[in-house]
């Protein structure tokens, strides 16, 4: 298929000013910038061949779409499944230094990548990309009530993981001994 040489423009305007957004948004998926290059570049691929179909004014959120698939399918692969990091944090520094916005920032990346693909990707939409609810069901191709699910489960893993309270719960984190 070949693009009139219009649509090809319209496609590289597209793909520069979206790419370091698309990028952001791999790497809170997948949590490795060279990951993240390469799930952009197979989805700006993948849209480059369905340009002529895109509508201008759902295009990045249909990009967006093709990004999720993308991580999705790369995760089915058996190897990425065995992958596993390894290795120990180094030790904190004291309280009430700039280092422990630092570390707690790490903590939620390292409980993130803790979630099921699914459950991260619903809270990336939901919360950074902050789309709603239908968008977010749009985007990941499931219904609303899976997107609300996933997002309740995905909370409750995190504030257990990172040791949050609930809102409506008045006991205290639970704090490793």
């Amino acid at each position: 298929m070949k693009l009139k040489k219009q649509q090809e423009a319209e496609f590289r305007a597209f793909a520069t000013a979206q790419r370091a957004s698309l990028r952001k948004y791999a790497f809170l998926l997948c949590a490795d910038w060279y990951e993240a290059d390469d799930i952009v570049q197979k989805s700006l691929t993948k849209l480059f061949a369905a340009w002529k179909r895109v509508d201008p004014g759902g295009a990045s959120a249909y990009a967006r779409k093709i990004v999720t698939n993308t991580y999705l399918s790369h995760l089915r692969r058996s190897w990425v499944r065995r992958e596993r990091a390894t290795g120990d944090l180094p030790d904190r520094g004291t309280a009430d230094t700039p280092q422990d916005d630092i570390d707690r920032q790490l903590e939620m990346a390292d409980a993130l990548n803790g979630l099921p693909p699914r459950q991260r990707a619903t809270l990336i939409l939901r919360y950074w990309e902050q789309l709603s609810v239908e968008e977010t069901a749009n985007a990941m191709g499931c219904s609303t009530g899976t997107v609300k699910s996933q997002t309740s489960k995905a909370i409750g893993t995190l504030r257990r993981t990172m040791s949050i309270p609930a809102p409506n719960d008045p006991r205290p984190a639970q704090t490793e001994r």
